[in-house]
């Protein structure tokens, strides 16, 4: 049985997608009022490793020139007034992490969002208890798909990378698993579809609720 499931956070625990949307086209508005706002669509395109590269794509499709880490820095502070604006579980999230904890596996996070964000965000939808660590960036000293966060997770809790499984919505969770050896589990919910599969995970989950067969594993 598996004994660890480490889970991403965007795209796969909560959908936070308009949320970073609304954070990165405030930003924008900042550096050039009247713009046109940025699709949600094509945000979403840019998420998954990390605010810089999220940034650096933001502004080469604005066409804007601009130092990224001053527009960093005022994205961060834009997204901290609304983490929680209309960020939420998926559908049925809550109901199989209730379940996982009755049946023995550890969960823990392993994002690239900053971790005190992420942390602020599972404290505020009330599942933060459930996680035995919440590592994201700045926790650990490289983003996915470098291992080090997930090779941190292992030892911290002593447990061998051939008892737990990443779960993630994206290539970058599935390349991450593969570096030190985890098996990877793809959600079929989340914000990159198309490049997981082409990832290919060990499982694609279709609903939180299968989270649960992969403590049997």
């Amino acid at each position: 049985m598996a004994r660890l499931l480490v889970l991403d956070l965007d795209g796969t625990l909560v959908d936070s997608s308009r949320d970073i949307a609304a954070a990165v086209n405030a930003t924008l508005a900042r550096l050039r009022p009247g713009g046109a706002a940025i699709p949600l669509e094509r945000i979403l395109g840019f998420v998954g490793e990390g605010a810089r590269l999220l940034i650096e794509r933001s502004l080469a499709h604005a066409g804007l020139v601009l130092s990224v880490d001053e527009v960093l820095a005022v994205y961060l502070e834009c997204y901290r007034e609304r983490l929680l604006d209309t960020t939420r579980l998926y559908p049925g999230m809550a109901e199989a992490l209730e379940r996982l904890g009755h049946t023995g596996p550890a969960l823990a996070v392993l994002t690239n969002k900053p971790g005190d964000m992420s942390r602020t965000i599972l404290e505020g939808l009330g599942v933060a208890s459930r996680f035995a660590r919440v590592l994201g960036a700045g926790d650990v000293p490289a983003r996915k798909p470098d291992p080090a966060g997930l090779v941190a997770l292992l030892d911290a809790l002593g447990i061998p990378a051939a008892e737990a499984w990443m779960v993630g919505d994206s290539a970058t969770d599935v390349h991450t698993a593969r570096a030190c050896a985890v098996r990877a589990a793809g959600v079929a919910w989340g914000f990159h579809p198309d490049g997981l599969r082409a990832a290919g995970p060990d499982r694609i989950l279709e609903h939180p609720r299968e989270l649960l067969a992969l403590a049997l594993c």
